[in-house]
């Protein structure tokens, strides 16, 4: 049984810790919160008994093998290289750091302490996204990729009020490349590697955050288009295309659906079977890891957490967004 503290009481932790409900290998042992009242509201929910105010306290209890981070994208860094030193096995929520150097000191920690690190990024671990990639040999050669999440935030509201949430707050590393746009370049760099060029736009915010934003990646036989917004809203599906016919994922951040609409007008669905709730394949995988004494993920490697915040570096240069944590 793999025991494992949380931290973060928000609306994403109680998804995971739904869907981890699933996993019988995993057991909720303690939670962390900022203040005592909040940290016994969150347990109470799950019949826990052992919480946390002190992260230094928690990281060196032996009262859990394992960790996942759902805390501010400015802190995942500081607590994820925390629990590493402490041999703690870590499930951070993407974007995993604010940027590559802290990326690459997360991945340092993990290796020189014999522990597991991997990003939570659901979508390429569902089984939906490993039919897209069995199935790209069927559309022939790859010429474009398109990719788009665009959800309107509800704490955009709150912003147009005068109101700077989390959401649109720089002091986070938020903003919608790094909460939204993740989701299209993740997959994209799994399927397709390093692009030869990074070209950004997008719309900056009075706060010093993206509001929404467009990627252009250049490959040496194919292009990539990434857009992605927290101001606007789109229903629009994400496509590969090839010059046998294109692949359609509906909502790339958690694929449903995939179709393949062949060049002589027939069509196929290969879409698989997904029972379970999204957030469950990647809690699986990181159970399954740990059990299997891996330190690294095939699919959510190293490289390619690494390569994805790399190209959000560099389009967050272009864009103009600068978080604190780029100037330590």
């Amino acid at each position: 049984m793999i025991r494992l503290g949380v931290i973060g009481t928000n609306w994403i932790t109680e998804r995971f810790l739904e869907a981890s409900k699933h996993i019988e290998d995993l057991s909720l042992t303690a939670v962390y919160s900022r203040t005592e009242e909040k940290a016994k509201e969150f347990a109470s929910k799950y019949e826990v008994h052992t919480i946390f105010t002190n992260l230094e306290e928690m990281a060196a209890s032996d009262e859990i093998d394992a960790v996942y981070i759902a805390s501010p994208n400015s802190h995942h860094c500081r607590q994820a290289v925390l629990f590493l030193q402490n041999k703690k096995h870590v499930l951070c929520e993407k974007p995993m750091a604010s940027n590559a150097s802290e990326v690459k000191e997360m991945i340092e920690a993990a290796q020189q302490n014999g522990v597991l690190l991997m990003e939570a990024m659901k979508s390429t671990i569902m089984p939906n996204f490993e039919s897209v990639r069995s199935n790209l040999g069927k559309i022939g050669k790859i010429r474009r990729f398109t990719g788009s999440f665009c959800q309107y935030s509800s704490r955009y509201d709150a912003y147009k009020q005068g109101t700077v949430l989390n959401a649109f707050n720089p002091e986070f590393s938020s903003g919608s490349l790094m909460d939204l746009g993740i989701y299209v370049l993740y997959p994209l760099v799994a399927l397709f590697g390093k692009p030869n060029k990074v070209q950004a736009s997008g719309t900056l915010l009075e706060s010093g955050v993206d509001g929404q934003g467009t990627i252009l990646l250049s490959y040496d036989e194919m292009e990539a288009v990434v857009m992605f917004s927290k101001i606007t809203e789109s229903n629009q599906p994400s496509e590969i295309q090839g010059e046998l016919g294109s692949i359609l994922i509906s909502k790339i951040s958690g694929p449903q659906a995939v179709d393949i609409q062949y060049r002589d007008g027939t069509a196929e669905n290969v879409s698989v079977k997904q029972d379970m709730p999204s957030m469950y394949y990647e809690a699986k995988e990181f159970v399954e890891l740990i059990q299997q004494g891996k330190k690294e993920s095939d699919i959510n490697s190293f490289s390619n957490s690494l390569l994805t915040m790399e190209i959000m570096d560099e389009a967050r240069r272009q864009i103009g967004t600068v978080f604190p944590a780029d100037r330590l």
